[in-house]
């Protein structure tokens, strides 16, 4: 078996304020877009080979089975990306909620993390030997 790609699923109530997170201050492209009613209902943010899709509870309580439905509020998703310029970042996340101040942690990464107006939870990490200053 060859995996091609993976790619997490955050559950949220609302994507309209993740918008703003992922392109502005991120640099990510809407790849796809699924109304639900006058809001969104799913959305896949990509830059290059990464993606991050969103669903809102509504729509995946309208579309998976009971047993998947049920749980869909039990969040939050802990996503750890690794960046080629953490100061960059740091700057972009400026007034975005800090929930780990930056650190070295013990196995050689500089990191910081963030939680995302859907609620998740965004680790950012360089190499501590290659971050930029």
């Amino acid at each position: 078996m060859h995996v091609k790609r993976i790619t997490p699923v955050l559950l949220v109530k609302e994507i309209e304020p993740l918008i703003a997170f992922w392109v502005d201050r991120l640099g990510f492209t809407k790849a796809v877009e699924v109304p639900d009613g006058s809001k969104l209902g799913f959305v896949i943010f990509q830059k290059g080979s990464v993606e991050v899709m969103y669903q809102t509870y509504a729509s995946v309580e309208k579309d998976a089975p009971a047993g998947m439905a049920s749980e869909a509020r039990k969040g939050p998703t802990y996503l750890y990306m690794e960046v080629d310029n953490l100061d960059a970042v740091l700057a972009a996340m400026k007034d975005v909620r800090m929930v780990m101040p930056v650190r070295t942690a013990f196995y050689g990464m500089k990191e910081f993390a963030v939680q995302d107006p859907g609620g998740h939870f965004v680790t950012f990490a360089q190499p501590a030997a290659a971050a930029q200053h």
